[in-house]
């Protein structure tokens, strides 16, 4: 079944699809299962010999007669040391290859940038980390340990029918026991449980960011105590679901030893009866009753285990919500280019859902090579749309957008942002210095270079003035700089490109009325023969375009030169009118 953007929904579970990661390095867990096996099997084994060698001591045999069971002992001691170090050697080996793959699937599609936005930030950090570990508790806790037991156990329940068959049957019954009927309870019983917890670590990692990254709001609106109330609540919420957590494990213990200590009492009176009877000999009764009481090292992980299965489905289906977001943006097979031309927008159509209002609503737009061309409009009219179409954020629902003649969904979005660059309207500055962050747009870009394209957005004397310079650090999202610094050198990257359209979303919303004519005066200059398109509120200095566009509602109500809109009646030159009129009272 399709969902909204036509990609196919998953028809399995998140556990499956998770095992599924694994396959790849199926013969690799395959042999670590093995040597998991061998280890338990050596450890049962060991205690069964040594039971055999002090009974058989107690006879007072000619030493030679037990000199093969002191070596067997021996070698299993060293066989289950070894065999465990490499159970634990190529299990983690290839669960962390396997984590390392999901790791990188989950970075190719947040590579794309519209999956980001659809998550708060702070649970986003705990589906990378936490839920994306889930890959490896489940192949190393979840799988390895069952199909070892599964080996191992029937080697044992083996052994102990070919003793005595009751004494088996009765091992058999309790192995059965703890290994499936304890493991389902405890899976049942952690489902709700794990749930729970896996929401709650979400829901305290996005607390805590937002308290963090709006610390300076909170604090100056008083609403700091609620942020640290809800940062409080989240992480009781956590606490409680570690305790149930913690109850199942034990109880899982607890449900292990119990069978454990029956099994091991039946097989021990089945035992005796038989001595009794002639039907088995003491020694042979030793070795069935020690490798009865080893038997549940087979099982003992498998209750924790299957405990965290309902955290480990939760957290594999958290991690999957990301991987299955629908893409916004569709990377065409083809390896096909833009070539420089006019730019030709029609009946371009965009919404954000299959119920939510049209964004834009058939919008028709023409920019030339070397043009000049605003856009403005109301809030929310769709002009940050119009941008994130034109950046390849989005793909349009319907219409075409054309460069060149070139549909701009033909090619992929790496090769249509060589020829569109610009200002998105919340550009992001990464912690780094000055240099680093510019050479984002040109990588081979010199220091002459920096320094001009600083001057051209009148920021190189800012820069200079500070201690380190172009190697300045700017800070978490630029935290270090003032909004307006911020903007500026978000336009100085953008002019950095070799792109032939320059889309500049608010590009001047964070500066003073001085400097944002200084820096348009400069933005535009810098542009040389590209064509800019200025998305803006401001309605100052839009005498200097070639065109104007009036957006409202997502349609182009208006369209003309300033001068030509001025003299018409319409939403142009009431917009001019409001100021004078505010400015008159």
């Amino acid at each position: 079944m399709p969902n909204s953007a036509g990609t196919p929904l998953p028809t399995h579970g998140p556990v499956r699809r998770l095992l599924g990661l694994a396959r790849p390095r199926g013969s690799r867990f395959a042999l670590g299962v093995l040597a998991g096996a061998v280890a338990t099997a050596a450890g049962t084994g060991l205690l069964s010999l040594a039971a055999w060698l002090i009974a058989t001591a107690a006879t007072h045999p000619p030493v030679a007669a037990l000199g093969v069971a002191v070596v067997l002992t021996r070698a299993l001691g060293v066989t289950r040391g070894v065999a465990r170090y490499l159970e634990r050697l190529i299990t983690h080996d290839a669960a962390l290859r396997t984590l390392a793959q999901v790791r990188v699937q989950v970075y190719e599609r947040l590579a794309r940038i519209e999956p980001i936005r659809r998550f708060r930030s702070g649970d986003l950090v705990t589906r990378l980390v936490s839920d994306t570990d889930a890959t490896q508790d489940l192949l190393v806790r979840g799988l390895a340990p069952p199909l070892s037991a599964l080996l191992t156990g029937a080697g044992v329940i083996t052994l102990g029918v070919a003793l005595l068959v009751p004494g088996g049957l009765a091992l058999a019954a309790g192995l059965l026991l703890a290994g499936l009927a304890v493991p389902v309870v405890a899976a049942l019983l952690g489902r709700a449980t794990g749930r729970r917890q896996t929401a709650a670590r979400g829901e305290l990692s996005a607390a805590l960011v937002d308290a963090l990254h709006g610390a300076p709001d909170l604090v100056a609106y008083g609403a700091m105590d609620r942020a640290v109330a809800r940062v409080e609540r989240a992480d009781a919420a956590l606490t409680r679901a570690a305790r149930r957590d913690a109850g199942l494990l034990g109880l899982g213990a607890a449900g292990t030893a119990l069978v454990a200590g029956a099994t091991l009492w039946a097989t021990l009176l089945l035992g005796v009866a038989a001595v009794e009877d002639g039907s088995l000999g003491p020694v042979p009764l030793a070795v069935l009753v020690l490798t009865a009481l080893a038997a549940f090292e087979i099982v003992a992980p498998l209750p924790a285990a299957a405990a965290r299965l309902g955290a480990i489905r939760a957290s594999g289906a958290r991690l999957f919500d990301v991987l299955d977001t629908p893409p916004a943006v569709r990377d065409p097979a083809g390896r096909g280019h833009l070539t420089p031309g006019p730019l030709q927008v029609r009946d371009l159509r965009v919404r954000y859902g299959p119920g939510e209002p049209w964004a834009l609503d058939g919008l028709d737009l023409d920019l030339a090579p070397g043009a000049r061309v605003a856009v403005v409009g109301p809030s929310g009219s769709g002009k940050s749309t119009l941008a994130a179409v034109l950046f390849r954020f989005r793909d349009p629902d319907a219409g075409t957008v054309r460069i060149g003649g070139t549909d701009l969904t033909a090619v992929s979005p790496d090769a249509a942002r060589r020829m569109i660059s610009g200002v998105p309207q919340d550009p992001h500055l990464f912690d780094s210095t000055v240099r680093e962050n510019l050479r984002l747009a040109r990588p081979e870009a010199t220091d002459a270079q920096l320094w001009d394209v600083l001057e051209r957005v009148r920021l190189a004397a800012d820069v200079a003035a500070m201690p380190a310079g172009l190697d300045t650090d700017v800070g978490v999202h630029g935290a270090r700089f003032s909004g307006g610094m911020r903007q500026r050198l978000a336009l100085a990257r953008a002019l950095l490109t070799d792109a032939r359209l320059l889309v500049l979303d608010e590009p001047t919303t964070h500066l003073d009325p001085d400097s944002r004519n200084a820096v348009l005066d400069d933005l535009l200059t810098a542009a040389g023969d590209r064509a800019v398109l200025l998305v803006t509120h401001d309605l100052d200095r839009l005498a200097e375009m070639d065109a104007v566009y009036v957006v409202v509602g997502g349609r182009v109500v208006q369209h003309g030169t300033h001068a030509g809109l001025l003299a018409q009646d319409g939403w142009y030159r009431r917009a001019h009118r409001l100021p004078a009129a505010s400015a008159s009272v």
